[in-house]
């Protein structure tokens, strides 16, 4: 029976043994299952919020977290595809805003028939996505320098269009407020936004793990060298990433009519904020290449139960900034012990 004979055979032969112990096999399973994370901190959170308040788990209250989830967990979607790329999008709540206002004020000023304003407002989504992706990938500009430049352009051309003025309820199209209708499933309230949003995920869910084009986006924000050289067309990816996820910001507007039962240019301030938020806390990585639309589920729904918890446990506001912060800084810190795992 042969024994290590070198310092390097030695090590090698510790390495080997540290990798039987249960903390290896926790890092592992993280690594495989990063949404696994988020969800154990969710059920914790929900536990303790129900001890400070039992009105936090009654059937109407988590109807109003799911409700007032649906716009942050729709533009999280689009948020997830990006930071999947190893990119971050800075503009996501001011093409969400744009797209809402372009739908609203084409169908009431413009006449336009609402359905035909609904598309539009898809198309101005798709076509900002695209922006960001030409700037991207034509220019070699950094996703963080272009969004944050389009940040300011389409909250100006919000403004500019909108000139100020609010869409109210009598006045939009009947469409657009779909997404506000209420349905009745038992002892719970939902509205169709809520539906919308968790279709998004299911959709994206699928395409992500099922999908030549889910694959790339993966390969592309793991090593993008190493994507190209195996055949895939990098740019030809990270474009389409920015403009898909240009339309679902525009389902996200629509979602934020229904909401909001009107249409406002300063509607959704902390969108960009929030769902990169959710994304991170979600375990998808900053650097890219791992992650998945579940884990940013669970980051949406999390950042919702802390903000509605606290404010049943009569704590003030500052509390859930200074939590979610923390949350944010443990995710990132995890991200980083997790990437450590060998393959």
């Amino acid at each position: 029976m042969s024994t290590p004979t070198s310092t390097s055979d030695a090590e090698a032969l510790i390495d080997s043994l540290d990798k039987k112990g249960p903390l290896y096999r926790i890092q592992g399973a993280l690594h495989r299952f990063p949404w696994l994370s988020p969800l154990l901190v969710l059920i914790l959170a929900m536990i303790i919020f129900y001890l400070l308040n039992h009105r936090f788990l009654l059937p109407a209250n988590l109807s109003l977290i799911m409700q007032q989830v649906s716009i942050v967990g729709a533009i999280a979607v689009a948020q997830t595809l990006v930071i999947l790329t190893a990119g971050i999008d800075l503009s996501v709540g001011a093409i969400t805003v744009f797209a809402t206002m372009v739908m609203a004020k084409s169908a009431f000023e413009n006449g336009v028939p609402g359905p035909l304003a609904l598309v539009l407002g898809i198309a101005v989504g798709a076509g900002a996505g695209a922006l960001n992706g030409v700037l991207i990938t034509r220019l070699k500009l950094p996703p963080f320098i272009v969004t944050l430049g389009t940040l300011g352009i389409f909250t100006a051309l919000t403004l500019i269009y909108a000139t100020g003025r609010t869409v109210r309820d009598t006045e939009l199209a009947d469409i657009l407020k779909v997404m506000g209708n209420v349905i009745k499933l038992g002892p719970f309230t939902i509205t169709w936004g809520v539906i919308a949003m968790i279709l998004l995920y299911v959709i994206f869910a699928y395409v992500m793990r099922n999908t030549a084009w889910g694959k790339h986006v993966y390969a592309v924000g793991d090593d993008p060298v190493a994507a190209g050289l195996a055949g895939i067309r990098v740019n030809r990816v990270l474009f389409s990433v920015y403009t898909v996820g240009g339309v679902i910001l525009a389902i996200a507007g629509w979602i934020t009519i229904g909401r909001v039962n009107a249409a406002s240019p300063n509607v959704i301030p902390d969108a960009n904020l929030d769902s990169i938020t959710a994304v991170v806390i979600g375990g998808t990585s900053l650097f890219g290449g791992r992650g998945t639309m579940i884990g940013t589920f669970i980051g949406a729904v999390l950042v919702g139960v802390v903000s509605n918890g606290l404010s049943l446990a009569g704590l003030d506001q500052a509390y859930k900034i200074l939590a979610i912060g923390i949350l944010v800084i443990t995710a990132v810190a995890l991200d980083q012990w997790i990437r450590r795992v060998r393959s």
